[in-house]
């Protein structure tokens, strides 16, 4: 068994060990007919899903997906109940605000509310670990797996062993060991512990299918013949985004080769024509009004303001005049819900204890307003994308 303290231990050793099994990559690999694609399928599939290859490990994921929908439901109902206390013994009314300081001291110590945090960090690691802890037990056969994907198709990968990681994404994000840079089973990882966080509803990618059909277009009634992801993590939306519209040039882009590695080893499998390319969002290496339409979805607040900033820039260079640009991340400024003592729990929580560095500065800016900066024009009366998430579209003008 592969030992993540031994092999992934130090930031050092990830990335030598990582820009060594990339090495040699085609940059544009192409659909080769004289190479096989070596499809690791252990349990079938149901409908999308490519099931988990044990069953053992099938059944202590379905065992946490339903702990984690107890601790969202239960145990988070009870928490927002014994806050609405607490405040009422202080004279104050439940659906009031309070400023941190004023309220870690309230609740830093309570049993029940930070048994609810510890109830869903606790389902966060254990989700984590028992994925990454098979993959690297069977390290050879899913690197076979993605390598004899590499240069096939439908689809291309792009893969920059060499290119400079900025350090604001190197953290490990949703606290995913390695994160998305630092571990070479990173899509696995992600793709099998982030249906735990959908509770269940999203085994057959659902929510992406959902979210893409409600993607606003260009209005100026040209065709659609490019389309970008933006951060595109293990794909999901990307596809998504292919099977609407089928004709288009899809591509979806990642800092984290890895992630973007088993994107388009799933793109294979599926038979969907996508390009995946590792490359950054601030630098993205398109042409001047390359896309028609351009979407990111729940990336904006994992990133640095300074680098929201560049991402929107160079979002504007590369679409075309009357082209949409579609950012789908929380909602803010003053399409953010009624702020409330828990509320501010909540955003302080998902940052202290989930690999959110910039979830609370995210929080204070007035996105919509920052794209408009930006030189787009805005509309913030479209319908969310999903349920609080995306109400904001920029238009390049013409």
């Amino acid at each position: 068994m592969i030992n993540r303290r031994t092999l992934f231990g130090t930031s050092a050793v990830i990335a030598s060990f990582v820009t060594s099994l990339f090495k040699g990559r085609s940059a544009e690999a192409k659909a080769n007919t004289n190479y096989i694609f070596k499809d690791v399928e252990k349990r079938g599939t149901r409908g999308r899903l490519e099931r988990l290859p044990a069953l053992d490990l099938e059944s202590s994921q379905d065992f946490l997906t339903g702990f984690r929908n107890f601790v969202n439901r239960d145990m988070r109902k009870a928490a927002q109940e014994r806050l609405a206390n607490l405040m009422e013994e202080r004279g104050l009314s439940a659906d009031e605000d309070l400023s941190l300081d004023e309220l870690l001291p309230m609740i830093e110590n309570d049993h029940l509310i930070m048994g609810s945090v510890r109830g869903w960090v606790s389902n966060q690691q254990l989700t984590w670990k028992q994925v990454q802890d098979y993959f690297h037990a069977h390290a050879d056969e899913y690197m076979a797996e993605m390598e004899s994907a590499d240069n096939s198709g439908p689809g291309s990968l792009e893969l920059n062993p060499d290119m400079e990681i900025p350090e604001y994404t190197k953290h490990e994000i949703h606290i995913q060991p390695g994160g998305y840079v630092g571990d070479p089973f990173a899509g696995y990882i992600n793709y099998y512990g982030v249906n735990n966080f959908y509770g269940g509803s999203n085994y057959d990618d659902e929510v992406q299918a959902a979210i893409a059909a409600r993607v606003q277009v260009p209005r100026d009634g040209k065709p659609i013949k490019r389309i970008l992801d933006l951060g595109c993590a293990t794909g999901r939306l990307t596809f998504a985004m292919k099977d609407r519209f089928p004709y288009a040039e899809v591509w979806g882009i990642d800092v984290g080769g890895p992630m973007v590695r088993f994107a388009h080893t799933r793109g294979v499998d599926l038979g969907r024509d996508v390009n995946f390319a590792q490359r950054l969002a601030e630098d993205t290496k398109f042409p001047d009004n390359h896309f028609d339409l351009i979407i990111s979805y729940i990336m904006f607040h994992e990133v640095t303001s300074e680098a929201q900033d560049k991402i929107i820039a160079e979002a504007k260079r590369i679409l075309r005049p009357g082209g949409v640009f579609f950012p789908m991340d929380f909602l803010t400024g003053k399409q953010a819900p009624k702020s409330t003592a828990y509320r501010t729990f909540a955003i302080w929580q998902d940052h202290k204890f989930n690999g959110e560095p910039w979830r609370m500065e995210y929080a204070s800016r007035d996105f919509g307003e920052l794209v408009k900066k930006h030189g787009f024009e805005t509309d913030e009366s479209i319908r969310p994308a999903r349920r609080g998430h995306g109400a904001i579209i920029g238009i390049k003008p013409a």
